[in-house]
């Protein structure tokens, strides 16, 4: 089975850093799932099957959070003790909010007026700052290890990742 003690990094393989391939980790997840999977273990005992269905949750959830840009980035962080999305602070700087608010208000005017070009291009806006600051995210975090600039950036990047799925869903909606 696997160490359950191992982050989700060493779990793969990897280099503990916000960018690494992500065929390496498509490659090392498939490889990893196909020796825990429940099925593998159906004929043995309630442990193994208990220990394999353990271990294949397990090795999902480590893929999830470094699949996806913003749950990598929480999760560094998390390993170096720094809570991006504590309660206590859900503060982000006022021209991005005003930047964001502006866009949402252009957003909801497209979505009634079913103009799907406009929304497309917010989409495209809204897709280039969040890759911008994806590789701003990666000197924070691979280069400078500044782990409390890069909290601030991470709340931003997961809000942009928000706005994306809102506009896919508008889109969605007005071409159904």
């Amino acid at each position: 089975m696997i160490d359950f003690s191992r982050n989700h990094f060493e779990l793969f393989g990897l280099p503990e850093r916000f960018r690494f391939d992500p065929a390496t980790l498509d490659r090392a997840y498939h490889e990893l799932q196909s020796k825990v999977h429940p099925d593998r273990y159906a004929a043995a005992g309630d442990k193994e099957q208990r220990l394999a269905m353990q271990s294949s949750a397990r090795v999902n959830e480590a893929y999830s959070a470094l699949k996806d840009p913003v749950a990598r980035a929480q999760y560094l962080l998390k390993l170096h003790g720094v809570d991006a999305f504590g309660e206590t602070d859900t503060s982000l700087p006022f021209d991005f909010l005003e930047r964001q608010l502006e866009r949402r208000e252009a957003a909801a005017t497209a979505s009634a007026a079913g103009d799907t070009q406009a929304l497309e291009t917010l989409l495209r806006e809204v897709r280039a700052e969040a890759r911008e600051l994806e590789q701003r995210l990666c000197a924070l975090l691979d280069v400078e290890a500044a782990w409390e600039a890069a909290r601030a950036r991470v709340r931003e990047l997961r809000f942009l990742s928000k706005f994306v799925a809102d506009l896919g869903a508008m889109l969605a909606t007005l071409e159904d």
